[in-house]
């Protein structure tokens, strides 16, 4: 017959898990060396202690395939709680600081396990993020190219702003829109990678056509 302070000692235990040893929720081998160990049922008033004795019960019918290795019943009691399971030779406060060690060490197993698993879902992550082709950033601008006077002739000064190429630069729709006085100015787009290519170099590039060029404005610019 266990006493009053065993089976407290059994419902503090259990109270934060359910069961005695560390698989939590999960019955294992020590559940039933404690079980077994027990003559009847503790009292209403050790509610964590009952709690824990009905569970246990439940699985009486399978406690041959849970978890863990039973170890003598003294294992897993407060300190001067004699074994009285048959065959089980007596406890050294030795083999007590043994077990006390292995729990921990399980412990810091669970802990670097899950380490493992953290590592290998980052390294995943990394490589899928890398498998993905970078995005290119985008816009399309629209410039106003402005002749010397109305004589000047605007399909050559279209040629040569055309006649520019550089990697991450594609030209598009243009016309002739009317300024004034008989001129006319080439309004033309074009769509550029903002890391190759900005309005700097554009007009840098457009404006050395001096012979048809006075001037280069950005009309619109929008990122894509």
């Amino acid at each position: 017959h266990q006493s009053e302070e065993q089976l407290s000692w059994i419902g503090a235990a259990a109270a934060d898990g359910v069961t005695i040893d560390r698989y939590r929720y999960v019955p294992s081998q020590a559940d039933v060396a404690v079980f077994e160990a027990i003559s009847a049922p503790p009292p209403a008033d050790l509610c964590h202690a009952l709690r824990w004795y009905n569970h246990i019960r439940s699985y009486q019918s399978e406690k041959s395939s849970l978890p863990g290795v039973k170890k003598p019943l003294g294992q897993y009691g407060p300190p001067g709680v004699a074994d009285t399971t048959s065959g089980s030779a007596p406890t050294t406060a030795k083999d007590e600081d043994d077990d006390d060690i292995d729990l921990f060490g399980s412990d810091e197993e669970e802990d670097a396990e899950a380490t493992r698993l953290k590592e290998e879902r980052l390294a995943a992550y990394a490589a899928k993020k890398a498998k993905k082709p970078a995005v290119i950033a985008k816009s399309s601008i629209l410039l106003d190219v402005k002749p010397w006077d109305d004589e000047t002739d605007m399909a050559k000064l279209e040629e040569c702003v055309r006649s520019i190429q550089m990697d991450g630069l594609v030209w598009g729709q243009s016309k002739l829109v009317p300024v004034g006085y008989g001129i006319k100015k080439l309004q033309i787009n074009c769509v550029v990678e903002d890391d190759k290519v900005g309005t700097d170099i554009l007009e840098e590039k457009i404006t050395e056509f001096e012979d048809f060029v006075q001037s280069m404005d950005v009309a619109a610019f929008n990122k894509i």
